[in-house]
């Protein structure tokens, strides 16, 4: 397989504190890859590594087999968590402000954000400051500021915060558009379902450390043997402590039962059809990626308790 971009043995270390510790992930071409973890995992120190914001202590990080430097930084476009625009500028000027710091200055890139703020449904608010803006809006305009040069790269960190559900599904639908057209899109998320309906890869970081990384298909086949998704009417506390089910999660709509034994599938159904449970989904061998991470986390000791730390985490995470 080819890979874009290549993270290695990655390391960083703020004072006493290690925000990431020996992650390694590939990034493979046209892929849309889902950096996914907890607040506070190390997602946004891993990005501003893979972006040369900061070096890593260790590792490095390759793009096309080459170290990236300046040049990479020039082919991306960078969506940070805290956004950072200036409020007294108007929203055509801001966007082309960005165009130009990316050495982009010509009519063909001013007709390029109109058709974006025509997407976004701006048009008419193209004159106005950008404090006017709701907080909606405003992160609208700063997504078309990550794009409007045509980067190769699309790293967005939680581009869905603050958006409704009509401009979360426009924001989906344009980073689709961009990926049929060649782009790297990387987002980082602690919102699994985006990331399962959106993402071809993913790397899941819990404490700065790698968990598991790889294509979402093949991780979803390897840790859904023995999980049964069930749709249902009826009561299912029967199922609480009996001997074939290793976890029943309830996740309201649906929910996520693992038995011990891929044998145990069977059992189950029988044992639901037995007790009069009205059955409407029963999918075997199906999990969501919100399953399996919180499969792999919910063991996992939160080392990062004291109150110096946790300081330090919104500092890595939000600086």
């Amino acid at each position: 397989m080819s890979y874009a971009l290549e993270a290695s043995h990655l390391k960083k270390q703020f004072g006493n504190f290690v925000a990431v510790d020996d992650v390694s992930f590939n990034i493979p071409e046209g892929a849309v890859f889902g950096l996914l973890g907890r607040n506070g995992a190390g997602k946004t120190t891993i990005i501003r590594m893979l972006m040369n914001i900061y070096l890593p202590d260790e590792g490095k990080v390759l793009l096309r087999g080459t170290a990236i430097g300046q040049a990479f930084r020039n082919r991306v476009g960078y969506l940070p968590e805290e956004r950072g625009l200036y409020k007294k500028m108007k929203v055509l000027e801001t966007i082309l402000f960005f165009a130009e710091l990316k050495g982009i200055k010509d009519q063909e890139v001013k007709q390029r954000a109109l058709d974006y703020l025509e997407k976004f449904d701006l048009t008419d608010r193209k004159e106005a400051k950008l404090e006017d803006l709701s907080k909606g809006n405003q992160q609208k305009v700063q997504f078309i500021c990550t794009i409007i040069h045509n980067p190769d790269f699309i790293i967005l960190d939680e581009p869905f915060s603050g958006l409704d559900p009509v401009n979360t599904n426009l924001l989906k639908d344009i980073i689709l558009e961009l990926k049929s057209q060649g782009k790297i899109i990387i987002f980082s998320t602690h919102l699994m379902d985006f990331a399962e309906k959106m993402c071809d890869h993913i790397a899941i970081i819990h404490q700065g450390k790698m968990l598991v990384h790889g294509s979402l298909k093949d991780l979803k086949q390897e840790y859904s043997q023995c999980n049964i998704s069930l749709v249902y009417q009826g009561d299912i506390s029967f199922l609480q402590g009996h001997p074939m089910i290793e976890k029943v999660e309830d996740f309201g709509q649906f929910t996520g039962i693992r038995v011990r034994q891929e044998e145990d599938v069977q059992t189950l159904l029988h044992l639901l059809v037995e007790n009069k449970v009205v059955i409407k989904r029963f999918d075997a061998n199906d999990i969501s990626l919100h399953e399996i991470f919180i499969n792999l986390t919910a063991n996992k000791s939160n080392k990062i308790n004291s109150g110096t730390q946790d300081a330090l985490v919104m500092e890595v995470e939000h600086v």
